[in-house]
């Protein structure tokens, strides 16, 4: 039963994290990048990080606890020997990833973004969009047994 209570946990946070993502990926940024308008992006950004951030950390702790539950400890992350330690190895690169995109979009992209060049936002975007969907999936597949 624990189990099934953290995994509920998981899926919301993934909800808010992944939906959050594809809503400003198919309707925000289109539309500041045809208004050339990065206040569009800056105020998706300042409204979704409070939902948003705690969210990933939901999903960084339910998801190392799932690992547990499946005896996928530390000492056997990136040993990729069996198909459920496959995809919790993967899924912690992709995290590690999405963390350094996060920090570099804090630092760099966002505090220089301009209404006249919106591709580094952009592709800030659209690369932790492709990278959630994708851990979306690879977390359904633990259904059966990874990969």
């Amino acid at each position: 039963m624990t189990h099934q209570i953290i995994l509920i946990f998981h899926l919301l946070a993934a909800t808010v994290w992944v939906g959050g993502h594809l809503f400003l990926s198919i309707r925000y940024l289109p539309e500041a990048l045809q208004k050339k308008d990065a206040s569009i992006l800056i105020n998706f950004k300042d409204k979704f990080e409070p939902v948003g951030l705690p969210s990933l950390l939901t999903l960084l702790i339910t998801g190392i606890l799932m690992a547990y539950h499946y005896d996928v400890t530390f000492t056997q992350w990136f040993s990729f020997s069996n198909g459920i330690e496959k995809i919790v190895s993967i899924k912690l690169i992709l995290l590690f990833i999405s963390v350094g995109m996060a920090i570099n979009a804090q630092l760099f992209v966002f505090p220089k973004v301009k209404s006249e060049n919106l591709r580094p936002v952009a592709f800030q975007i659209i690369t932790i969009t492709l990278i959630g969907v994708a851990m979306l999936v690879l977390g359904s597949w633990v259904r059966i047994g990874g990969l």
